[in-house]
C-alpha cells in the first residue's frame, strides 16, 4: 500500500484539528513489449530494424532513429480489416473498446488451450476487456530470443464463449491468439467479424491476476490495408 494524504481541515471554536486519511495510490503496469531489432516476430512478418538515421556522436546535430517493422510486431491490435474484406480499420477502432475495465485472468502453465469451461470458470458474463496472462510472458525474457510455435491460445469455443458473454477486447501475451498454424483463421474470424479488437503480443509477467483499467492505444495508421498496428498498453489498478 502507498500512502495517499487526503487532509481535512475542521475549526473547533480557536483550535484547528487537521485529519489525515491513508488511502492507496493508483499502481501503473506497463504491459508493452519494447520493440528492438532482436524481437521475434511471426514467421513470414517481416522483422525489426530500428537503426540511426542521424547521431550527435557523428557530428549531426539532433539524434534521429529510423524504425520499420510489420504491423503486427511486439505488442499490438489486430483490426477486423486484417482478416475481413472491408472490414473496419485500426484508425477507426472505438475508444470504448480499448479504454476501459479490464479482467487479467491467470492461466496455470500446464493450460495450453484455453477452452470454453477454462473461460466460463474464470471469466463472469459481462466482461467486457479480458487479458489472458499465461506462460508465454516468459518467453520474452529469453536469451536469445526465438518464436515459440507451442505458444498457449485460445481455442474457436472460448472465442465464441466470450464474445457472446459481452467482450469488447481479448488479450493475450503472445504474437497470435490462435494456434500456430490454424490454417482457417478461425478464432481471428470469430472475434473480428463481431467487432471483438485482439490485442496481441502482451508483457503480464508481473500482473497479479485481478480487475484494472486499461489503457491501449494503437498507432493511427492510415493505409488500404489498416490491418493492425503496434500500441502501448498501461494498466492501473483500481481505487
Amino acid at each position: 500500500m502507498r500512502d495517499r494524504g487526503l487532509v481535512v481541515i475542521c475549526l473547533i471554536g480557536v483550535s484547528m484539528v487537521t485529519r489525515v486519511y491513508y488511502a492507496a495510490m493508483p499502481t501503473y503496469y506497463d504491459i508493452t513489449v519494447p520493440l528492438s531489432n532482436d524481437l521475434p516476430t511471426y514467421p513470414g512478418d517481416p522483422g525489426i530494424q530500428i537503426s540511426d538515421w542521424r547521431s550527435l556522436a557523428k557530428g549531426d546535430s539532433a539524434n534521429v532513429s529510423v524504425a520499420s517493422f510489420g504491423a503486427h510486431s511486439g505488442t499490438h491490435v489486430d483490426a477486423p480489416a486484417h482478416f475481413i474484406p472491408g472490414g473496419e480499420v485500426v484508425a477507426n477502432l472505438p475508444f470504448e473498446s480499448l479504454i476501459g475495465e479490464a479482467l487479467v485472468v491467470e492461466v496455470p502453465d500446464d493450460v495450453v488451450v484455453i477452452d470454453k469451461e477454462f473461460v466460463s470458470r474464470h471469466v463472469p458474463p459481462g466482461t467486457e476487456r479480458v487479458l489472458f496472462e499465461t506462460r508465454n510472458s516468459g518467453f520474452w525474457s529469453e536469451i536469445p530470443p526465438v518464436f515459440h510455435t507451442d505458444f498457449t491460445h485460445l481455442d474457436l469455443g472460448a472465442a465464441t464463449w466470450l464474445r457472446d458473454n459481452g467482450a469488447k477486447l481479448i488479450g493475450i501475451d503472445y504474437l497470435s491468439i490462435e494456434r500456430f498454424k490454424s490454417g482457417n483463421h478461425e478464432v481471428h474470424l470469430a472475434l473480428l467479424s463481431h467487432g471483438v479488437v485482439i490485442l496481441e503480443g502482451l508483457f503480464l509477467w508481473a500482473v497479479p491476476a485481478g480487475r484494472y483499467e486499461l489503457y491501449c492505444l494503437p498507432l493511427r495508421l492510415r493505409s488500404d490495408l489498416g490491418d493492425g498496428a503496434p500500441a502501448r498498453a498501461v494498466l492501473r489498478t483500481l481505487d
